[in-house]
């Protein structure tokens, strides 16, 4: 696996925009799109929120025959808790993209992420999709044009054999396990069916954006999307194991990127008696509070792990745990260990931590992708609205 440039223009076939189109201040970005010559296959995952945004209704709905042409997708508004009127105008934009594509309605799929509650700015929509075909280039801003308070933008591709699949993302804030905040749009040229396609979708994601966590709270907007122009026939477990890696890799970009935060905790669990038993270890300690807040003032305080390993729900043996930051043991059999403090102290200063726990039971293992929380994390949620 090699990785390469330019996120899901990567893909023969694929172009895309990032642009401004008045949604946002100060002229940023905040209107994409991502195009195919030719109709793909697709597939795509969706929050567990039981709220759900207008253009995740409108996006599952044309999606229901597995095949999609083009993602259509703004940032500033995430067009939630609007109603009629929100799916009328979700429906417009899918109609307007569609349109000026020259494709059918419903192999457009659309998506819109920022402020809750607020109706979308049709007229500018109308005005910033007009005369998008002229813009699509293989050099665009698109990745950036997702953002709402991410301070970076996140993509990656990679070519495997003879296949390549290319990924952006999106999301800083209101990251939970089982979705979040999250948009991630994803080419690739693999033949691969719909059917297939999404059950490799849940696989990756299950390892993935369902394993991540910034805030514990799981938004009204995420999905993840999947487009394959099936141009080339590819071994299906590269395959797996290629779409696996990118949304790992878009996964730890974003809780690198959370909000107020200021390093990226990779938390490890091992030798589990079943694989759900290190899932949910995993899962606790990147969501608790309590850790998170510990390791933004690089404190070693292990009780916070060791109260978060129980509070899983999962089959342990408190006197078989042992657990490591950055390979320096701190727990031993469930009971402090005897360590350096201070060098401990200098190496939780890094941007990226890795806590290995080990249960001592079995052999299954689970990684979960998470962040420290910081004073600007309640500065910039303090403020959202205003």
């Amino acid at each position: 696996m090699k990785i390469i440039g330019n996120g899901v223009n990567a893909v023969d076939g694929i172009t895309s925009i990032g642009k401004s189109i008045g949604i946002k201040k100060l002229g940023k970005l905040d209107f994409a799109v991502i195009y195919s010559d030719k109709p793909c296959t697709a597939a795509a995952i969706y929050t567990s929120n039981n709220v759900k945004g207008a253009p995740l209704l409108v996006t599952k709905n044309h999606l229901r025959n597995g095949k999609a042409q083009a993602i259509a997708a703004n940032s500033g508004i995430a067009n939630v808790c609007t109603g009629k009127k929100g799916m009328k105008d979700a429906e417009e934009m899918a109609k307007l993209a569609a349109s000026e594509l020259g494709i059918k309605k419903t192999d457009v799929l659309v998506a819109s992420t920022g402020l809750i509650g607020a109706y979308l700015p049709m007229e500018k929509i109308r005005k910033g999709i007009n005369g998008i075909k002229n813009e699509l280039s293989k050099n665009s801003r698109v990745a950036e044009a997702i953002m709402t308070t991410d301070t970076k933008k996140k993509e990656i591709a990679v070519e495997v054999d003879n296949f390549r699949i290319g990924g952006i993302a999106k999301g800083s804030g209101m990251i939970h396990p089982n979705m979040a905040t999250m948009l991630c749009f994803i080419t690739t040229d693999a033949k691969i069916s719909s059917p297939l396609l999404n059950k490799i979708l849940k696989e990756s994601a299950n390892e993935s954006f369902n394993m991540m966590c910034v805030d514990t709270d799981t938004s009204t907007s995420d999905m993840a999307v999947v487009m394959s122009t099936c141009m080339v026939k590819a071994d299906l477990s590269k395959f797996k194991n290629a779409l696996s890696f990118v949304c790992k890799e878009l996964a730890k970009k974003i809780a690198a990127d959370g909000e107020g935060a200021t390093k990226l905790l990779i938390v490890k669990v091992k030798n589990a008696l079943k694989k759900e038993d290190a899932r949910k270890i995993a899962k606790s300690v990147i969501s608790s509070n309590l850790v998170k807040c510990a390791f933004y003032g690089n404190d070693p305080n292990w009780g916070r792990l060791m109260c978060a390993i129980g509070n899983s729900g999962a089959h342990f043996i408190e006197q078989k745990v042992n657990v490591k930051i950055e390979g320096i043991k701190i727990v031993e059999n469930g009971r402090a260990a005897a360590l350096d403090i201070e060098l401990l102290k200098r190496n939780m200063q890094k941007k990226e931590l890795g806590i290995t726990i080990d249960l001592g039971l079995g052999i299954q293992e689970a990684t979960a992708y998470g962040c420290d929380m910081g004073t600007d994390y309640v500065k910039i949620n303090a403020l959202y609205r205003t």
